[in-house]
């Protein structure tokens, strides 16, 4: 039939058996041993990678001696196969959850601050209306979380996305850009210390994230620009663990997200300097796969996200 789309040949001979072929040849390397992981025989095996190979006009693997090993275009093919495999084997629960009542599992990751102050109102509130859908949640930086969210681990994030990485399959969504302040412990002599300006806290103890971090980068060159060394007496750490326990013992100060620092100040753990630091981090929003087909757990948990964070930010 007609069709402007270069792609609904390759969609409408597409077999799953292929793609399940694809994924045992790349674990076994051989094309006998992945045939009977398939329960195929060689032949039909061999016949199968053929009529993908004349699909797609390229060859997806090397023959070797001894086995073989995917070429670039197999490694791509792979890796396609595995997410849709991935989408695929959640269909069932899709289905079930639209029958009987949202449910089935849900995995997003979250930097530090909208993991702390965005999701847990938001999974609050969705779980009133679903109870029984399961929220997994992994907190980490975002270079960690976009690997996940790329290997099909993670359903999707509220990170940043960084410069470096090849962000042409993500879509991204903005929620809030992300100040931040310095804390001390809740008694430290700088809490009530009127007209506080950076040059009084250039020389205090500081806890920061290690050299190279985005964060510490912005920090020292907001030393730099009010012609002021950047601190030398430094805790090089992200712990928030080590963090906390420092400052409670030490008069070291710290820089982190204005809405995690309000949240520790509320229940009294620590103190916000009197200081507006001239310092922000990027801003940070929903990341998906682009083309991705979100469950409906998933959709309605982004909803809840967008809706709170309207409230927060």
């Amino acid at each position: 039939m007609p069709t402007n789309d270069t792609n609904w040949f390759l969609r409408a001979r597409l077999k799953t058996r292929q793609l399940l072929l694809l994924i045992a040849l790349d674990e076994e390397r051989n094309i006998h041993r992945a045939a009977e992981a398939l329960n195929m025989t060689q032949p039909a095996a061999s016949k199968q990678l053929k009529d993908l190979e004349d699909m797609l006009d390229v060859q997806l693997f090397e023959r070797l001696p001894r086995g073989m090993r995917p070429t670039i275009y197999g490694e791509a093919m792979i890796r396609h196969s595995r997410m849709a495999l991935t989408s695929l084997s959640h269909a069932h629960d899709d289905i079930t959850a639209l029958k009987s009542g949202l449910s089935g599992q849900v995995n997003v990751g979250a930097i530090l601050s909208p993991g702390m102050v965005l999701l847990p109102p938001a999974i609050a509130r969705l779980k009133q209306q679903a109870p029984m859908l399961r929220i997994g949640v992994e907190v980490e930086s975002s270079n960690i979380l976009l690997e996940r969210l790329q290997r099909g681990s993670l359903d999707f994030l509220v990170a940043r996305i960084l410069d470096q990485e090849d962000n042409r399959n993500l879509e991204y969504e903005e929620l809030s850009d992300e100040p931040v302040c310095a804390v001390a412990r809740v008694d430290h002599p700088l809490r009530n210390v009127s007209n506080l300006q950076l040059k009084d806290i250039a020389d205090a103890g500081w806890i920061l994230p290690p050299k190279g971090s985005i964060l510490r980068h912005r920090v020292d060159m907001m030393f730099h620009k009010d012609g002021l060394a950047p601190p030398a007496n430094v805790v090089d750490t992200t712990a928030i663990l080590v963090i906390g326990s420092l400052l409670q013992q030490t008069d070291f100060l710290h820089v982190m997200p204005a809405e995690v620092a309000r949240f520790y100040a509320q229940v009294n753990v620590l103190a916000i300097l009197p200081i507006e630091l001239p310092c922000k981090m990027d801003g940070f929003g929903i990341i998906t796969r682009r083309l991705q087909i979100l469950s409906p757990g998933a959709k309605i948990l982004q909803q809840t996200i967008r809706e709170v964070a309207t409230q927060i930010y």
